[in-house]
């Protein structure tokens, strides 16, 4: 039997850095402020519609978002989902 020997290296903490992607710094923090909205929902048991709702997105859009298609995004705009007023998200 061959066995052939797989490399191991150490990742950077930045997967989009690993992987060569232009802005990778903004794409980490895209994928952080996602997280964080992922987070809320799940916190708050809220369904994607109700959530989509309270962020003024529509559920396909929110489900997009969550499934890490947050190009179109900017941080600003992933930012203002997270400080909407307390009686909505945060």
């Amino acid at each position: 039997m061959q066995t052939d020997s797989a490399k191991i290296e150490r990742g950077s903490g930045n997967v989009f850095a690993d992987l060569g992607r232009p802005n990778a710094g903004e794409h980490l923090l895209k994928a952080q402020l996602v997280t964080r909205i992922e987070k809320i929902i799940r916190q708050r048991k809220l369904k994607q519609v109700e959530a989509a709702a309270l962020l003024g997105l529509t559920q396909p859009d929110l489900s997009r978002l969550l499934r890490g298609n947050f190009r179109e995004y900017s941080v600003e705009r992933l930012l203002r989902l997270l400080t909407a007023p307390s009686d909505t998200m945060a």
